[in-house]
């Protein structure tokens, strides 16, 4: 049996294909606005994210420009909170010389590790400018301190 590598990626076959499906490579119209070269998706398929820390909270920002809120999906399940996305398109143009027909697809799916300390009932969720912002608060923790013995003078 033959180990098959297949390219996931979308940016390379579609070059070719673009390039020479015009007859020419320089094209007079291959930097056209309208032409399919500058609508390309060079975007990177798994989201950049930022954690941080704080004495309250953790703090997940994730980078997921184009995407609106009701492309994402986010569960938390045995204390690992998956964070996910699938996201379809379609455009036609037709006229009456041509018909032009594009589509795409594009998911992900990220998943973190919970720690013990916090609750995951009351995660929160914000999506704006092109940051998924969550907020992922800690459970409030009592510290007892130590036993102090205090002397008779």
């Amino acid at each position: 049996m033959a180990l098959v590598l297949k390219r996931n990626g979308n940016l390379f076959p579609r070059v070719v294909n673009d390039l020479m499906e015009t007859g020419t490579m320089f094209s007079p119209d291959l930097l056209d606005f309208n032409n399919n070269l500058l609508n390309w998706d060079f975007s990177v398929k798994m989201p950049s994210v930022n954690i941080t820390e704080t004495d309250t909270d953790y703090r997940i920002e994730m980078a997921a420009p184009g995407l609106e809120k009701k492309d994402f999906k986010i569960e938390v399940e045995n204390k690992v909170l998956v964070i996910s996305s699938e996201k379809e398109e379609e455009k036609k143009e037709e006229d009456k010389n041509y018909k032009r027909r594009e589509f795409s697809y594009s998911s992900f799916s990220r998943s973190f590790q919970l720690p013990e300390d916090v609750l995951s009932d009351k995660i929160d969720a914000k999506y704006e400018n092109g940051i998924l912002k969550l907020s992922v608060p800690k459970k409030e923790v009592t510290v007892t301190k130590p036993r102090k013995e205090i002397k008779v003078s």
